[in-house]
């Protein structure tokens, strides 16, 4: 379904560092763990639980990594996205905005640490690996001429993600076609209004305990292990 301009920007919300999180960003992921993203009834957002035991990613992702990566660091973001709301909204009772700057800061990019490792957990799973089939396919080949083709856009993009940061292939609904970007410390480099289908780390704590600084060899690995049905699940959602 092509998505118009006019159509999009009804249907989109204000987004955290780029990515959108409105209507549509919703209700593509409904039925995958960004639902749990939703703090509805509870003043804090929570860390979602990985949905495979630590050692399952083995031997591409080693246990100690993966327990290390979920329970500190993506624990991290969602304390820092706590902290910032938190003054955020005592900023706006006190009426003081003195360090405003710096707690909008800290809301894009714990918000943003938060919102794509929630997604990168069920990216990945036990039993992934292969190549997407349907319509996810259809639109991988019409909008880079064949998987492979992505695939190796997709592997060079996020090895030249400079420091830390993120590959991300996502739908940009303005264009009707999918993109595959850069999110530099999560927040930089995105496209506004791109929804997020699939996202690889490539922050030193995802993969340096095995991996070292071959991290073009993680990122190749990772192939072996992506959840292409959650993946084309969070595709369909976005009604593209």
């Amino acid at each position: 379904m092509s998505v118009n301009r006019r159509s999009f920007l009804k249907q989109m919300g204000v987004g955290t560092g780029g990515i959108v999180v409105g209507h549509a960003y919703a209700h593509a992921f409904s039925g995958t763990s960004v639902e749990l993203l939703s703090n509805q009834g509870s003043e804090e957002h929570e860390l979602p639980p990985l949905p495979y035991a630590y050692d399952a990613l083995e031997p591409i992702i080693d246990e100690q990594t993966l327990q290390l990566h979920h329970d500190n660091h993506h624990a991290g973001y969602v304390r820092g996205l706590n902290r910032a709301e938190a003054s955020l909204a005592e900023a706006r009772n006190s009426n003081d905005f003195t360090l405003v700057k710096h707690w909008e800061r800290e809301l894009a990019f714990h918000g943003s640490g938060h919102i794509l490792h929630s997604i990168y957990w069920t990216n990945i799973s036990p039993g992934g690996g292969g190549r997407p089939d349907g319509k996810l396919a259809e639109k991988i080949d019409k909008s880079f001429g064949s998987f492979d083709r992505f695939k190796n856009q997709m592997v060079a993009t996020t090895n030249a993600v400079e420091g830390s940061g993120w590959g991300v292939l996502a739908t940009q609904p303005l264009f009707n076609q999918l993109v595959v970007l850069q999110a530099e410390k999560h927040q930089d480099l995105t496209q506004w209004g791109a929804i997020p289908l699939l996202v690889l780390d490539v922050w030193e704590h995802a993969y340096y305990l095995k991996y070292q600084n071959r991290r073009s060899e993680y990122v190749n690995n990772l192939f072996d292990i992506i959840n292409w049905d959650d993946v084309a699940l969070r595709y369909e959602k976005t009604g593209m």
